[in-house]
């Protein structure tokens, strides 16, 4: 099983991107969408400082990070919940696992396992630290019980050469075809949708009869 679009999108509209390496609310080191030291390589810590002198190359390497990092913490989270999932109840989780790590301690995850779903939706709210973290739990809680997803522009973030980001203003935002885009492993374009078949002409339509391909 793995995380929807949607539900990329929103875990990545919860986490902002920041292309450079910054001091996150606990003081520790993060790059990217999120990216820690503790979800494996690269250490932020140990990354250049400040913003890259090429800001597009700094976007596509913060999802590059991020794919992998996502495809680590879906495999988490499929160890530890022991039932079926429902595409946004797996969104959900994803993004509560992504942001705290705590999905095989949980209470949600025991509930869950208990089959008291409503009981684990509302176990969501039980991890509001920093207390700033209270709107993306609720969104959490709402996407597992309701399937309701946020929409929306995903905004990336400048940071300073001490790690310090400025959250005044996005210094661009992208929309969420972009961001599907750098969501590919090749970086490669959606392919455009389906178009419905055109209609035979009448000298088609004429030869089908002939052949047997159409009835009157």
């Amino acid at each position: 099983m793995q995380t929807t679009d949607r539900g990329c999108l929103t875990l990545i509209r919860h986490e902002g991107v920041v292309p450079g390496p910054y001091l996150d609310v606990k003081d520790v080191w993060t790059f990217g969408i999120g990216h820690t030291a503790a979800a494996g390589p690269p250490d932020p810590a140990r990354m250049p400082r400040g913003m890259p002198p090429d800001l597009d190359a700094g976007i596509r390497e913060a999802f590059r990070i991020f794919r992998t990092d996502l495809a680590a913490y879906e495999a988490e989270v499929l160890r530890a919940v022991k039932v079926p999932l429902a595409p946004h109840e797996f969104d959900a989780l994803v993004s509560f696992h992504y942001n705290t790590g705590g999905i095989a301690k949980a209470a949600l995850t025991r509930h869950l396992n208990a089959g008291n779903r409503g009981a684990a939706a509302a176990a969501f709210m039980g991890w509001l630290k920093p207390a700033a973290i209270r709107s993306r739990r609720e969104a959490e809680r709402d996407l597992f019980a309701d399937g309701r997803y946020p929409t929306g522009t995903i905004p990336v973030w400048s940071v300073d050469r001490n790690g310090q980001v400025d959250f005044s203003r996005p210094i661009r935002r992208l929309t969420e075809a972009e961001a599907l885009v750098l969501l590919r492993p090749t970086g490669a374009p959606m392919p455009p949708p389906a178009q419905p078949a055109a209609a035979p002409s009448w000298c088609q339509r004429l030869a089908n009869l002939f052949t047997g391909k159409e009835t009157t």
